[in-house]
């Protein structure tokens, strides 16, 4: 399901920006560029949360701990995982190594 409140010509374009991009040279560059450090370590810490959510690695205590992050924060992406539009699971399953 697609959050239809996201939508807009200038999130298109966005994102037709972030896909033109072709390496992580070219994305370290466009990010830091487009947002602040602290900006892009949260959307980075928040993958992180996704990740040990999604492959059942650790008890919300223990993320929190080890990626010091809110437990609300931790509560937010699991709601996300849970009753978003699966962009986490999809870019999860795609980031698995190969034969897992």
């Amino acid at each position: 399901m697609n959050n239809h409140k996201l939508r807009s010509d200038e999130v298109d374009e966005l994102f037709d920006a972030v896909l033109s991009l072709k390496n992580r040279e070219e994305c370290y560059a466009f990010f830091e560029d487009l947002a602040t450090i602290q900006e892009v370590n949260a959307l980075a810490q928040r993958l992180q949360i996704a990740k040990r959510l999604y492959h059942d690695d650790g008890t919300y205590q223990n993320i929190s701990s080890e990626l010091g992050v809110s437990v609300s924060t931790i509560g937010r992406v699991k709601n996300s995982l849970t009753y978003g539009a699966g962009g986490y699971q999809t870019v999860l399953d795609r980031m698995k190594p190969p034969g897992k």
